[in-house]
């Protein structure tokens, strides 16, 4: 799993500088973190759903979860400010390597019918989001033992300045973009 780092080093830091023209290797940008969300709508009415969320966050990222918390109260969705809406977890160095390279090698290409993850995703600061179906993708999550199929948010955080050059850093990592 060392692979992602080792080619981020080899690979992608000399073929950004080349690309963008940068002065300094400390210019090239780098992953920073990857947050992993899980959002729960029905958590009031199945409390024990908060904790299977979390043990499945925990054995795909192999990091405990933390639980989120409602920040104001919305009547239209019956929710009170402070009541648990989620959990999620923030990955760094090679923990957020590893969970990358088996999300790009392992996961996607699970998912049924993937043609490569959307290009408009980027929020304009050179982070990208995306969202995953079904926790089933992962190769740790067993079908017998899960209660219930649960979408995730993914958001890859870099030190980019622009998305252009957070699309091709993580292009080069092994992101597969449609093409």
């Amino acid at each position: 799993m060392e692979k992602l780092r080792e080619q981020y080093e080899k690979e992608v830091v000399p073929a950004l500088m080349k690309k963008f023209n940068y002065k300094s290797v400390m210019q090239v940008p780098k992953l920073d973190k990857i947050v992993i969300n899980i959002g729960l709508g029905d958590v009031k009415e199945n409390p024990k759903s908060l904790e299977n969320a979390m043990n499945d966050l925990s054995i795909i990222t192999g990091q405990r979860p933390v639980v989120t918390k409602a920040k104001k109260s919305i009547a239209a969705f019956k929710l009170r400010e402070g009541v648990n809406v989620g959990c999620k977890v923030t990955l760094r160095s090679d923990k957020m390597y590893d969970f990358a390279y088996k999300l790009f090698n392992v996961a996607l290409p699970r998912v049924r019918d993937f043609r490569g993850v959307s290009n408009n995703s980027f929020d304009g600061r050179g982070n990208y989001s995306m969202g995953v179906k079904e926790q089933l993708i992962f190769p740790e999550i067993e079908y017998d033992k899960i209660d219930k199929i649960r979408g995730m948010d993914i958001i890859f955080v870099t030190t980019a300045k622009t998305d252009e050059e957070a699309k091709e850093l993580l292009s080069l990592m092994g992101m597969p973009f449609k093409a």
